[in-house]
């Protein structure tokens, strides 16, 4: 298991929300390029970069930004937040990023799944399966369907995904740790990269992830609060 730093990117700055909702900023950095370089040089393995004003409407605020990111680091970046169509995806896969995460695109046309992962190969397209109260959340979290995460899982497989993020954003943010029961159950649903987010607050959580067949995990308020130091979570 990988442990993978997270960039969430707000307003030019490097922020980190409560269960992503704005204004509930506990972390904001100036500089994020210079985040995710840190990241890198304190050994970093991937990142994980949001766009957060790409996910709530505005998805050109940050482009330079972004682009200064994927051609500054060498280690390779998966990256969500504000893709809207197959060209919004290419364009990033054409630009450098490793794979894209695709959310609410993927739940309401999983054919664009099936073309990316044609085009560019199942392992640069990543689904991201959010879940609220057990059920898959769309819209930046905030609409509720009627799927389960272990059932969509099995849907974007068969559609061509190459590995799903799943968030449990009942626990995202909250530094209060998570329950791993629906994780269980979405390994056991699917076959491919699982990459797990949300209320990752301690080495002993990371610990408990690493004895599943989990792919990484990400981190992030964690990190920049100081709750887990990333060069001893490496060594885990």
């Amino acid at each position: 298991m990988i442990t993978i730093p997270a960039v969430d990117i707000k307003n030019g700055k490097c922020v980190q929300l409560v269960q992503g909702k704005p204004g509930t900023e506990q972390v904001v950095i100036d500089n994020p390029v210079e985040v995710a370089l840190s990241w890198q040089e304190k050994g970093a393995e991937m990142l994980h970069l949001i766009d957060l004003d790409g996910a709530f409407g505005d998805n050109r605020r940050n482009q330079e930004l972004i682009t200064s990111m994927v051609e500054e680091l060498s280690i390779p970046i998966e990256m969500g937040g504000g893709i809207r169509s197959k060209d919004d995806a290419t364009k990033l896969l054409e630009a450098g990023v490793e794979r894209v995460i695709l959310g609410t695109l993927a739940m309401e046309n999983q054919e664009v799944v099936t073309q990316l992962a044609e085009e560019f190969g199942s392992e640069g397209v990543m689904v991201a399966l959010d879940s609220k109260d057990g059920q898959v959340v769309v819209r930046g979290w905030t609409e509720k369907t009627s799927r389960t995460v272990p059932e969509m899982g099995k849907v974007m497989e068969e559609a061509g995904a190459g590995s799903i993020l799943f968030t449990n954003v009942d626990f995202e943010g909250l530094l209060e740790g998570f329950q791993v029961d629906p994780l269980m159950e979405l390994l056991k649903a699917v076959s491919i990269p699982v990459v797990y987010a949300g209320g990752v607050s301690t080495l002993d959580d990371l610990k408990m992830l690493s004895e599943t067949r989990v792919y990484g995990a990400v981190v992030g308020s964690a990190l920049y609060r100081g709750k887990i130091d990333f060069e001893e979570a490496l060594k885990l």
